[in-house]
């Protein structure tokens, strides 16, 4: 099991360098996700040098390094398929994803201290590391459906709405997603002594890599502008009226609505007109919202 563990934890590390080095340009989203599938990975080789050596601390606390990683991972995962799949967001949601993850983790990490997650930890009779659950067990197994759950409603709204630019995009992201969802079903009714969904998130990992290089070559070149940016982000077959165009450079170049109403000639309510539906288009509803589109 050692060298198991040691090999999907440098395969992983390995991984991560290569995102670093190769990938560009780079999604903090998916930065983190490779992150943390080298936490769960590094936390289950130490796990296992834990169980060799009997020693129970280490083994708590490479415990709690594996949970870290999944606990962040899922949200992690979910914000990149949103990504992949052209929906936009409020600035919120980052916060809101986050937040849920810090919450589940201190949950988890009462062990030392409380009997509310696990009641006991201990080694068995074959020295592997053994867990007693708590009361507050099942909500990890609520957090984690629901985020599966969601992101399967979303890959599945994205292919009813058509947009993703290619079948093979929409085919790899579809299974990216359902594939997770089924080895962790599977490994749930059918525990074995290694850990194998660990090293399926190495899997996800290389199908996300091919995801990232097979946008790179449908997609139209990156955007250098603002403007550009914003009108990359546009649903499919929707476009800007040029009078909203106009507003919109403006807009980027903070002017305020009677400044821009007195530029083009406008009056200010037919400014506000304009830049209600501009907003629409793009999926927000103020100048903040549109200015945290931007990178």
């Amino acid at each position: 099991m050692i060298i198991a563990y040691a090999a999907s934890a440098a395969v992983a590390v390995l991984l991560l360098a290569g995102y670093l080095v190769a990938v560009r340009p780079k999604s903090r989203w998916m930065l983190f996700l490779f992150l943390c599938v080298s936490l769960i990975n590094s936390g289950y080789f130490l796990l296992s040098l834990a169980e060799s050596a009997k020693n129970l601390p280490l083994a708590t606390a490479a415990n709690a390094v594996v949970y870290f990683g999944s606990v962040f991972l899922i949200p992690c995962l979910y914000m990149t398929v949103r990504r992949l799949c052209g929906e936009r967001h409020r600035p919120q949601l980052k916060w809101y994803v986050i937040g849920s993850a810090l919450l589940m983790f201190l949950v988890i990490a009462t062990t030392p201290w409380t009997k509310l997650y696990y009641k006991e930890v201990f080694f068995d009779a074959d020295g592997l590391f053994r867990k007693v659950y708590g009361p507050l067990h099942p909500i990890y197994k609520v957090y984690l459906i629901g985020y599966f759950l969601t992101m399967a409603v979303t890959v599945i709204r994205s292919l009813c709405r058509h947009r993703f630019p290619s079948q093979k995009q929409a085919v790899l992201i579809t299974a990216i997603v359902f594939s997770n969802i089924a080895f962790w079903l599977v490994e749930r009714l059918i525990p074995g002594p290694f850990e194998f969904m660990s090293a399926f998130y190495l899997f996800s990992e290389l199908m996300l890599l091919g995801l990232h290089w097979l946008m790179l070559d449908t997609v139209t070149p990156t955007p250098s502008t603002p403007m550009e940016v914003l009108l990359a982000r546009l649903p499919k077959g929707v476009s800007l009226h040029p009078r909203e165009q106009e507003i919109l450079e403006l807009v980027l170049e903070n002017a305020k609505r009677k400044d821009i109403a007195a530029r083009l000639s406008l009056s200010e309510n037919t400014v506000k007109t304009y830049t209600r539906n501009l907003y629409r288009k793009l999926g927000v509803s103020s100048r903040e919202e549109l200015f945290a589109l931007l990178p």
